[in-house]
């Protein structure tokens, strides 16, 4: 089982930067993809960026501005937020996904809250 643990969210203005971060622990193989997600106010969950095997994949809205990295021997992953716009605004999960005996897992972190002040 792999747990994850987020952090780095708060408040910023418009055209501020955040770096979150994702502390993973447990058991981790088989990773198929790791990436982030965010749920901002009335809408679902979307996915932000992932980066697997065949590379990194961005959200249209976020080309250019965040940027998905990993840091092997703190087991962390992070997502930097540049250029922030008031419509990033929500609350942001990693994500890493496995295949394990033909099962696909997920894990989630429990969530950062990141708020953009226009």
């Amino acid at each position: 089982q792999v747990q994850l643990v987020e952090s780095g969210g708060g408040l910023v203005q418009a055209g501020g930067s955040l770096r979150l971060s994702c502390v993973a622990s447990g058991s981790i193989s088989s990773i198929t993809a790791m990436g982030w997600y965010r749920q901002a106010p009335g809408k679902q969950r979307e996915l932000v960026t992932t980066v697997t095997s065949g590379g990194v994949r961005n959200a249209e809205s976020v080309k250019g501005r965040f940027t998905i990295s990993r840091d092997n021997a703190k087991n962390t992953v992070y997502l930097q937020m540049d250029s922030l716009k008031s419509e990033d605004t929500g609350v942001y999960y990693c994500n890493i996904k496995g295949l394990t005996a033909g099962i696909l897992w997920n894990a989630w972190g429990q969530g950062t809250l990141v708020t953009v002040s226009p």
